[in-house]
């Protein structure tokens, strides 16, 4: 129910520091850097939400409930 609205947040805002990422101008040393943790923490933090997290509460469910 709540999967569009979540990936098209992590989608814009991942696709907003791309911009930073490919800057070549002045302060591009710190900037690059920076944007390439940044996107790769809000995808990441998406994937660990959606697929690891409900897996892990699946199994830890399961092994309770048996």
């Amino acid at each position: 129910m709540r999967l569009r609205p979540v990936l098209m947040t992590t989608l814009f805002a991942a696709f907003g520091f791309v911009p930073m990422t490919l800057n070549t101008g002045v302060g591009a040393e710190v900037q690059r850097p920076l944007a390439t943790v940044v996107i790769g923490g809000v995808i990441s933090a998406n994937i660990l939400t959606l697929i690891v997290l409900p897996a892990i509460y699946r199994i830890v469910g399961r092994t309770r409930a048996g």
